[in-house]
């Protein structure tokens, strides 16, 4: 009985002893967050900062030429339209010819203008013969006066047609040219080689326009007419150039509302030097304007949105970043109002924040 107690305390013993012998685990000091070099190349900090409060109303409008820079080129005779020289979107100069017409009133200008030149002849004749007849005392001054005014009434006839072939711009043949009255786009062709022309029609056969400047016209609501003003800046968007934003202002409000629509249009005088806007291109009209107060703002890009809430990373060192709670008023462009959770002039990253919020926060 001895000998197994003795042999019990032996084994707890050396189990005792094997226990101090295992190495305790070392516990590694916890390394504090740092941006890498590579990292702060990468991010872009900014400032909050206070701005008035803005709102921003949306428009639906088209593109149109201005109206003081474009002409409607109409025919002052009728007759056949023997050709066609320029296509729709064609850039012509001024006193360029659009097309020709083979007209029955011109050649009957022609014939009147033949004439009036011989009855002037005649009458001048007939001036020169009474006063020679006066001379020889063989004739009254009376026969001079007549043949006088004889003279002054074929002279002007032949002026009259002679200014009308002018305005024409027709010569000796029954030819009538159509040309461009301006340097200009024509941005409307209604005629095509073949077409017969009345000599009363009213409809214009091309519309020229200058393109460099052009309008934007959109309609307002009712609701929100209140808000908008002469001057107030102006972003366009169009399907055709969809990253592109053309700046421009509002010039005009027409104050007669659309009847059926109840919204009154609105004029966006728009520069278009690189001529990629075209006439009738669909537009999407943003204009901003101020609520009233201020409030502390950040870049948009700078709000994180996780689980329902927004978050911005506010920066003062790159070893010392918090991860902080705001609330959004509201986004406007690149702009966020923020109604509480930061103070103008902190810092916060606007550019590749989500990166340095995963390594914070996962």
């Amino acid at each position: 009985m001895k000998r197994k107690r003795v042999n019990y305390v032996l084994a707890v013993g050396g189990l005792l002893w094997l226990a101090g012998c295992q190495t305790k685990p070392v516990q590694e000091p916890q390394v504090a967050f740092r941006l890498s070099d590579a990292m702060m190349q990468r991010i872009q900090v900014a400032a909050a900062e206070t701005q008035p409060l803005r709102s921003e109303l949306t428009l639906v409008g088209k593109i149109t030429a201005d109206e003081s820079r474009f002409i409607k080129v109409f025919p002052l005779v009728g007759g056949d339209v023997e050709g066609v020289n320029v296509e729709l979107g064609d850039y012509v100069r001024k006193g360029q010819t659009l097309a020709s017409i083979r007209s029955g009133e011109v050649a009957d200008l022609e014939r009147q203008r033949i004439q009036a030149q011989s009855e002037l002849l005649v009458a001048e004749k007939n001036l020169r013969v009474a006063q020679d007849l006066v001379e020889a005392k063989l004739s009254s001054q009376r026969e001079v006066v007549a043949a006088q005014k004889e003279v002054e009434k074929a002279q002007a006839e032949a002026n009259r047609i002679q200014e009308v072939s002018r305005i024409y711009g027709i010569g000796k043949s029954s030819m009538y040219t159509v040309k461009a009255p301006i340097d200009g786009y024509v941005i409307e062709k209604n005629v095509n080689r073949g077409t017969q022309l009345r000599s009363d029609n009213a409809d214009n056969l091309f519309t020229i326009g200058q393109i460099s400047e052009v309008w934007v016209l959109a309609n307002v609501n009712e609701s929100d007419i209140g808000q908008v003003r002469t001057g107030m800046d102006a972003s366009i968007q169009t399907l055709s150039y969809p990253n592109e934003a053309f700046r421009g202002k509002v010039d005009k409000l027409y104050t007669v509302l659309d009847p059926g629509t109840r919204a009154m249009t609105v004029r966006v005088r728009l520069p278009n030097k690189d001529l990629k806007l075209k006439p009738e291109m669909h537009a999407t009209v943003t204009l901003r304007y101020e609520d009233g107060g201020s409030l502390t703002t950040v870049p948009a890009s700078a709000v994180i949105f996780e689980r329902s809430k927004h978050y911005v990373m506010v920066f003062r060192s790159r070893s010392e970043i918090e991860t902080r709670e705001v609330e959004v008023l509201k986004s406007l462009g690149d702009v966020a109002y923020i109604r509480q959770g930061i103070k103008p002039g902190e810092q916060v990253i606007a550019k590749n924040q989500l990166m340095v919020f995963n390594a914070l926060n996962n």
